[in-house]
């Protein structure tokens, strides 16, 4: 299958100052991301809070600057984009954000919001948008009336509807979804994770979907990549990463899915709290937590290698 993204040793760094002492940290947000993305494939990349998973997100679709690597489309790096084709890659590559509520204007009515995009970004005359802005509203499930309302008017799951709408208003060929039903009661979360299946069948859309619920990746997700610390450990087919689960890091995020069956006994818990991106361990950096470290995981970073790919120690023995 053909890759859309190729994503090589990506480093990005923030740099905040304490405004009482004023020292300047850094912040490790990514720490050399390896990833590709298939065209037509639906990828997941879950981690618990703080792995990086957002801001890679915003990385891909070109919203962060990164220190170091690079993030190439269709072949080329966007770095190299001048304003014109950066333009034209954020037409082909849409995201849709958490929060439902803080995601859409105000002060503007849906239709409003739907047709900004065309008006930026294409020459269609007004008629024709207006044909475009139907047809997207109706495939989210949403009739003609809800374009003349404002966003306060809606539920979250609508809203989030809506937000998927202008997210295909400009055809894209991928999606970046950073955690899109988070915030959602349980029944609706169901409701847009079909949309976003159906919508990946009928475009043959590209779906980056960012979440930490690993039940919902399970039944979404062609592919997993899972976070720690700003780096991918593990990538696997869904099917294969929720059966045989390689790194133990996986292995915890799995045994912590809340089930109503009785669970085995696991050494898979983790020890302590996650270390601070501001100073990371040495090594492997998932040492400092691991249940089966050993000595060469305190000095030597592995790599991520194999079929599925892992990076570990103890799974490289």
């Amino acid at each position: 299958m053909e890759n859309l993204f190729e994503i090589k040793d990506l480093y990005l760094q923030y740099v905040s100052t304490k405004r009482v002492s004023g020292v300047v940290e850094k912040v490790n947000a990514l720490n050399g991301v390896d990833l590709s993305i298939r065209r037509g494939e639906i990828l997941a990349i879950a981690g618990e809070s703080g792995c990086g998973k957002s801001t890679l997100a915003r990385a891909i679709i070109g919203l962060e600057k990164y220190n170091s690597g690079s993030i190439c489309f269709e072949g080329e790096d966007i770095s190299n984009f001048s304003a014109p084709e950066m333009k034209a890659f954020r037409q082909k590559v849409q995201m849709v954000f958490q929060n439902p509520y803080a995601s859409l204007n105000p002060k503007m009515k849906i239709y409003e919001i739907l047709e900004e995009a065309l008006v930026i970004n294409t020459d269609l005359s007004k008629e024709a948008r207006r044909n475009v802005i139907l047809e997207k509203i109706s495939q989210v499930g949403l009739d003609e009336t809800a374009l003349e309302k404002y966003p306060h008017e809606f539920s979250g799951g609508q809203r989030q509807r809506i937000a998927i709408a202008r997210a295909l208003v400009l055809d894209p060929v991928c999606i970046v979804a950073d955690e899109p039903v988070s915030a959602l009661d349980v029944s609706i979360q169901a409701q847009i994770i079909n949309l976003l299946n159906d919508l990946k069948e009928k475009y043959n859309l590209t779906i980056v979907f960012i979440s930490h619920d690993l039940r919902v990746i399970k039944y979404l997700a062609d592919r997993v990549a899972v976070m720690y610390l700003g780096e991918i450990v593990e990538l696997a087919d869904a099917k294969e990463l929720f059966a045989r689960p390689k790194h133990p890091y996986t292995k915890a995020l799995l045994n912590a899915i809340p089930t109503f069956e009785k669970k085995k006994a696991c050494d898979c818990a983790l020890k302590g709290d996650l270390p601070s991106v501001t100073n990371l361990p040495s090594g492997c950096l998932f040492h400092t937590r691991c249940p089966i470290v050993m000595d060469i995981c305190r000095t030597n970073h592995p790599l991520l290698s194999g079929d599925p790919c892992v990076r570990c120690w103890a799974v490289k023995q």
